[in-house]
């Protein structure tokens, strides 16, 4: 399954568009990233309708340095955290100060994807 993906990050620093093919599942996945400029992000952004993700992301890095991305959903109760890992055998163990709020793992589980969890 290929999918294609906008997104518009907005910081500190600024406003970055990005555009994303996804292929895979699970934890070994193809991604592709590429900056995009605000005119084409406009002009993608209208194809998106009904398929939207709003949350705000936090990164965090743990005692590692490896970081820990969390994002807080906007239109629901719900918080998922992620990390980029440097192989599909390394550690994934969240730092003790995310353990204690982690419910289970669902990495997994095809309905906390994006893809499934916009509307």
């Amino acid at each position: 399954l290929i999918t294609e993906r906008i997104r518009r990050i907005a910081d500190n620093d600024g406003v970055q568009y990005l555009r994303t093919i996804k292929a895979g599942a699970g934890v070994v996945r193809t991604e592709i990233e590429e900056s995009i400029d605000a005119k084409l992000f406009e002009q993608l952004w209208p194809l998106t309708e009904g398929r939207r993700v709003r949350k705000v992301r936090t990164t965090v890095a743990d005692d590692a340095g490896r970081k820990w991305e969390i994002d807080e959903f906007l239109d629901r109760e719900l918080f998922l955290a992620e990390i980029e890992l440097p192989a599909p055998d390394a550690d994934a163990e969240p730092p003790a100060w995310l353990a204690r709020c982690v419910v289970r793992d669902v990495t997994d589980e095809v309905a906390f994807a994006n893809a499934h969890l916009a509307c």
